[in-house]
């Protein structure tokens, strides 16, 4: 018997597949010390988008049982919330009620994954834009414990907070570190980081990892390799060089120097003496070299000589501020960072997060929430758009985020 020619209709349906997001290494807020997180709130009288809080006052002893009086000089840190981030999407009348009602959620979390990583890679900034001092040449990977141990050594040379010492790094070092580790007979740890793959704690700091570091990309005398010549210096009113004019860069280039950029003073110059960092308490002279961050883009003059900002203040004169072991004479070299990502070191909680809660958007149903994966606090609002007939949705954070410069130190790894 032959079959009829039917004629069918196929039916394609749209079907929800729960899938897990492709979530990033969320770390930076996780990190973060959030005593001021809601200052706007918990602190009273406290008006406008900034609150400030002190850091330690400085001072220098007397070799004399008789008194000397200095300044006491009060220190005190910004956190200003200046960032904001949003995503909304709205749906007609017929497409909320056919097509997408039952798929809500699932919308909303893949926003609140978008937003949670907007936010990531904005805290992830902290590492280049709120320090100075720097491990590693932005071109050799960390591949080694040794290495992880001459990062915390000389972070802590300088003088380090004792206590919550953490370190970030990118995802890609630790299969080196820990395959490097196997190598060695060490069964105990071995075991530990074959079965965990993780680095773990290691010499008193806590390791993690990020796939959402800071990317700074360098001057051209950084990414050329060229050694800076100091030409002559400025001062502030007490004796810290804040100004220095170098002499080699490329004539008339507009990208000599770019704002973030980071320096350290060479070693073995001839007829100068190496420059070392007082430790920060007691100002001794460390094994710590001698580096800086630029303050503003710096272009070269017909002649290659560029003019640069720098932070800290580097000064030499006595005083509790004093925290170089010689004056910056002409003739000193510097070598600038490549293009590198910014990992970071840090001790005593010195990374701050402000993240307030946003106001409920009356007549419109709103709630904030904590995001369960990164701890960002996200509102979200929705409501009917009356003169295009639609409902509209809306995901919106604001934060700010600062830290504290000397407690900190960025881990320079390649760009590749």
């Amino acid at each position: 018997m032959a079959i009829p020619n039917n004629i069918l209709q196929q039916v394609k349906t749209y079907n929800e597949a729960n899938m897990a997001l492709l979530l990033n290494m969320n770390v930076w807020l996780n990190l973060a010390n959030m005593k001021f997180r809601h200052f706007n709130d918990q602190i009273p009288s406290n008006l406008g988008s900034s609150v400030s809080f002190d850091i330690p006052t400085r001072f220098i002893t007397s070799n004399t049982l008789t008194p000397a009086f200095q300044a006491a000089v009060q220190r005190i840190q910004n956190l200003t919330v200046d960032q904001q981030r949003s995503i909304s999407y709205a749906f007609n009348s017929e497409q909320y009620i056919f097509n997408v009602r039952d798929y809500m959620d699932q919308f909303g979390r893949s926003a609140m994954a978008e937003m949670s990583a907007s936010i990531e890679i904005d805290l992830g900034t902290v590492a280049s834009y709120n320090t100075y001092r720097y491990f590693g040449d932005g071109l050799t990977n960390i591949s080694t414990s040794l290495q992880l141990d001459k990062l915390i050594e000389q972070f802590r040379v300088f003088g380090a907070a004792k206590n919550d010492t953490k370190c970030v790094l990118n995802n890609l070092s630790y299969p080196n570190i820990i395959n490097s580790n196997l190598s060695q007979f060490a069964q105990a740890r071995n075991d530990r980081e074959a079965y965990s793959w993780e680095v773990g704690s290691f010499n008193g700091c806590d390791f993690y990892r990020s796939n959402l570091l800071h990317r700074h990309v360098a001057g051209n005398v950084g990414n050329d390799g060229v050694t800076l010549t100091v030409v002559s210096t400025v001062t502030n009113a007490d004796g810290g060089v804040i100004q220095i004019t170098f002499s080699g860069a490329s004539a008339s280039d507009a990208d000599a120097i770019k704002h973030y950029d980071k320096a350290t003073f060479n070693d073995g110059v001839a007829n100068r003496n190496n420059l070392r960092f007082l430790t920060y308490y007691g100002h001794f002279p460390s094994e710590a070299p001698v580096q800086f961050r630029v303050e503003a883009d710096a272009a070269s003059d017909v002649s290659g000589n560029v003019v640069v900002d720098i932070f800290p203040p580097l000064q030499a004169a006595s005083g509790a501020f004093q925290n170089i072991n010689t004056e910056i004479v002409a003739g000193m070299q510097v070598t600038f960072l490549p293009n590198h990502r910014a990992g970071l070191i840090m001790a005593g909680r010195p990374f701050y997060v402000a993240m307030p809660t946003l106001p409920m958007t009356n007549p419109f149903p709103s709630h904030t929430a904590i995001d369960a994966d990164t701890g960002a606090s996200i509102r979200m609002y929705n409501g009917w758009l009356i003169d295009q007939a639609a409902m509209g949705t809306f995901h919106d954070a604001i934060w700010g985020k600062t830290g504290v410069d000397d407690y900190m130190m960025m881990v320079a790894i390649p760009d590749s």
